[in-house]
């Protein structure tokens, strides 16, 4: 009978098995298996910018788990981990006499799964709780155990496991309770966190901390028992109270449009689940402190101009008789992206100021001096008349937004020091008082910045709008627009690969050419609608001339004009019609300032980039920019041997020497041209204003020699600026101002020539070698054999005035 009744038995288990093994997940892929873990971007300090997961987890092979951790746990969860073959018989067999004794007593039922059985359960099945899955559980059990050893069992478990307090793992655990790394932890704080994978919310620390203490006491108890501690730590983990820490608040840079742009080129290499699930290690090309001058400036050069075009009225308008008015304006909701400014209402106005007050219930005032640039707006970016009083304004109810300025503040520019208009000094110098108050008004106009290093292309500040918070548009690499005359450059460099010198004298004078039947007549004008005559092709780039751009163009060709757009990366199919000479093709803010950084490096090509390098979770670094190798790089010590020359690797795309002339003619604009406001930098400094037709996009582009920069303003949709707004007085400030706190306390580095140029004494007016008594001299670069030795040929695009025709051909033509 005993014999029948173990076949029976065994027999009942076989089939157990054979039903409910057959359809179970395989449990072979846990041997691949790496938990989710974060990805971090880092700044090329090493400072954190940003971290991306959909589990906050910190992943730890078990090697390197103390074993007070794993001693916890064990003496919690599974005593006989190591002993028993997936399921421990003993502790199931007590579980099963222990409910069988509580039963009727109202208690929980004890439970006896193996840490392997939570492993089978967490990874494998679902939190049905069920026969089934206890069987299923089990048989799991059995094949994770012949299928690995206990450490990879454990490792799974202990970094996946959830442990409240949105930790995964027990290294998350450890910092998110006890702001401490897993080898500081105390035997009581890691007795707490191994109680807590049964029910972490049971024994919240905080909302129930007696049931936490008591269960934490437990497991010390327990480990006392198992023999894991000695009496001595038992006593004096239970007698220490049960305490948690806030996580040390993280540094973190903040640069929003910068790290967007990292986050899709991420997703897009590596996708969605390896960004956020594949705990990656980014470090980007960012440099925090330009960054943070990046924004700033452009803020400031935005409302700048914001401010010069009036006041557009108050955020919201309330009846202050409708009931309380510090519920009124609490109801109010504030636009996004306005810190550091906060929302007031308008309670009273007199003749020299308008008092204010704010949800809190506090008070203030905007004296008569932060209300004068508040001159209404008109259509056409025009304004009215300017204020005299608080009334011109403001009314009572207006919710507004402000900004404290100091008490003392009365007689500076816009009263906080702040130059957003002319710089000049209102009021009468008299000091305002405490809880003064400037106004202010998000700017309806938006813009980019972009700075990088133009021998390798890293991106090393990158400002895409106003705020992200309000507009997560990028303009600095997703706005497409004309860049006008900042274009230019790259006429006059395929111009002088041609065989043209900076001193070629170019004709400026009318220019028309017949578009075809029905199509009417183009004609090109400069801004100023005059003409000057023949001039040096350095003047036609210093002062912006259209009309001897569009002459040279004739002259070359369009199709070399197109070929240099291509090639640096401008452009990559632009029509060959003359109007693109003018920058009427569409490119990107971070495209044009990669360009202009291959002028100032020589001709090389770059390619932009926002990621050094990328390391996958186990530190293999699977991605670098720079690719090239380095003998001698891994040296174990420095010994005052000479540093390792890397090879330099980077295409030729334009003749070094004609790069450089263009250098030169583009330090011209700022010494003399349409650049002269940011000459202020005093700084050897090259550049070019772009303003395309009706002023609806303004840029300056520029560099010195070891920092390109661009800069582009303009309304989302495309609009006038106003009148006498170009590139120089809209963007050329945001530039000056950035490479003014850039390369602050550093010194004065001179552009570097190439070998073969030579600088020769010229007149500046005329394009002829410089004689005794000329006024007007500058040192020109010229290549060999081309130094201009009397008269030149005046170049005239092979155009014919009394026809109306290009006599040269139809290159370029329309």
């Amino acid at each position: 009978m005993l014999l029948f009744l173990a076949l029976l038995g065994g027999a009942g288990v076989l089939f157990i098995f054979y039903h409910y093994g057959r359809d179970l997940p395989d449990y072979r892929q846990l041997a691949d298996y790496e938990p989710p873990t974060v990805t971090r971007l880092h700044a090329g300090d090493g400072r954190l910018l940003v971290e991306y997961a959909t589990e906050k987890r910190v992943y730890v092979p078990v090697q390197a788990i103390p074993r007070r951790v794993v001693n916890a746990f064990l003496s919690a969860e599974d005593k006989n981990f190591y002993s028993h073959p997936g399921v421990d018989f003993i502790s199931v067999a007590r579980a099963i006499v222990t409910n069988i004794v509580n039963l009727g007593r109202d208690r929980r039922p004890v439970g006896a799964s193996t840490i392997t059985q939570q492993v089978a359960k967490n990874f494998l099945l679902t939190n049905e709780v069920s026969m089934t899955r206890k069987v299923k559980e089990a048989i799991l059990a059995f094949r994770i155990e012949r299928a690995f050893d206990k450490d990879r069992i454990l490792d799974l478990y202990l970094n996946e496991i959830y442990l409240g307090f949105g930790s995964y793992g027990v290294a998350a655990a450890a910092l998110n309770y006890f702001n401490k790394s897993l080898d500081e932890l105390s035997v009581a704080e890691a007795a707490y966190i191994a109680a807590l994978p049964k029910a972490p919310n049971n024994y919240h620390p905080i909302r129930r901390p007696e049931a936490a203490l008591a269960r934490r006491n437990w497991v010390i108890g327990r480990m006392l028992d198992d023999g894991r501690i000695s009496f001595a730590e038992a006593e004096e983990a239970w007698a220490q109270p049960l305490r948690v820490y806030r996580v040390d608040p993280t540094e973190i840079v903040r640069a929003d449009y910068f790290v967007e742009e990292v986050r899709r080129e991420l997703a897009q290499i590596y996708g969605e689940t390896s960004l956020y699930e594949g705990g990656l290690s980014v470090r980007t090309t960012l440099d925090p402190r330009l960054q943070r001058i990046a924004e700033r400036v452009l803020r400031e050069g935005l409302i700048a101009y914001d401010r010069r075009h009036g006041w557009r009225g108050p955020v919201a308008k309330r009846d202050l008789e409708a009931g309380d008015w510090r519920e009124l304006l609490a109801a109010v909701e504030p636009p996004k992206g306005i810190d550091p400014w906060t929302l007031a209402m308008v309670l009273g106005l007199d003749a020299e100021r308008a008092e204010i007050g704010f949800a809190s219930g506090a008070t203030g005032h905007v004296p008569m001096a932060e209300l004068t640039w508040a001159r209404p707006w008109l259509e056409g970016q025009k304004v009215g008349a300017k204020p005299k009083k608080p009334e011109a304004v403001l009314r009572v109810g207006d919710v507004v937004l402000v900004e404290p300025v100091a008490a003392d503040a009365a007689g500076k520019a816009d009263g906080g020091g702040k130059a957003y208009g002319e710089g000049k000094a209102y009021g009468e110098g008299k000091a305002y008082g405490e809880g003064a108050y400037a106004l202010r008004q998000i700017p309806g106009i938006n813009g980019g910045l972009v700075a990088l290093d133009p021998h390798t292309g890293r991106v090393l500040a990158m400002t895409g709008g106003f705020s992200y918070d309000q507009s997560q548009f990028n303009r600095a690499t997703q706005a497409k627009r004309q860049p006008g005359s900042a274009f230019k450059p790259f006429v006059y460099l395929a111009a002088l690969d041609s065989g043209f010198t900076p001193a070629t004298i170019v004709l400026d004078a009318p220019f028309v050419i017949d578009q075809g039947p029905g199509q009417g007549k183009w004609k090109p004008a400069n801004y100023s609608r005059k003409f000057y005559g023949p001039a040096p092709m350095r003047i036609g780039l210093e002062k912006s001339r259209n009309l001897m751009t569009v002459r040279l163009a004739q002259t070359i060709g369009m199709e070399k004009v197109v070929d240099t757009a291509r090639r640096f990366g401008i452009v990559d199919d632009m029509p060959p019609v003359l109007s693109m000479a003018l920058g009427a093709g569409e490119t990107t803010l971070l495209r044009l300032t990669s360009a202009y950084a291959m002028l100032v490096n020589g001709g090389r090509r770059i390619d932009p980039t926002l990621i050094d390098r990328i390391q996958d979770r186990h530190g293999l670094t699977i991605f670098r920019h720079d690719m090239r190798g380095c003998e001698g790089c891994q040296g174990a010590a420095w010994a005052n041997q000479e540093p390792p020359e890397l090879p330099d690797e980077r295409e030729r795309i334009a003749d070094p020497a004609s790069a450089y002339q263009v250098v030169s003619m583009l330090q011209g604009v700022i010494q003399r041209g349409t650049g002269r406001r940011v000459r202020a930098v005093g700084k050897p400094l090259a550049g070019k204003t772009g303003t395309t037709n009706d002023s609806v996009d303004t840029w300056f582009m520029g560099f010195s020699p070891d920092l390109a920069v661009g800069v582009f303003v303009g309304f989302d949709e495309p609009r006038p600026l106003g009148r006498r707004e170009t590139g120089s007085s809209v963007s050329a400030p945001v530039f000056r101002d950035f490479m003014a706190a850039a390369l602050d306390g550093q010194p004065a580095i001179p552009f570097r020539i190439p070998p073969g140029i030579r600088l020769v004494r010229i007149n500046l007016e005329t394009g002829r070698l410089a004689r005794a008594g000329d006024k007007r001299v500058i040192l020109e670069a010229f290549k060999p054999g081309t130094v201009p030795s009397g008269d030149q040929a005046v170049i005239d695009g092979g155009y014919n005035p009394m026809t109306g025709t290009a006599t040269g051909g139809t290159s370029g033509l329309y």
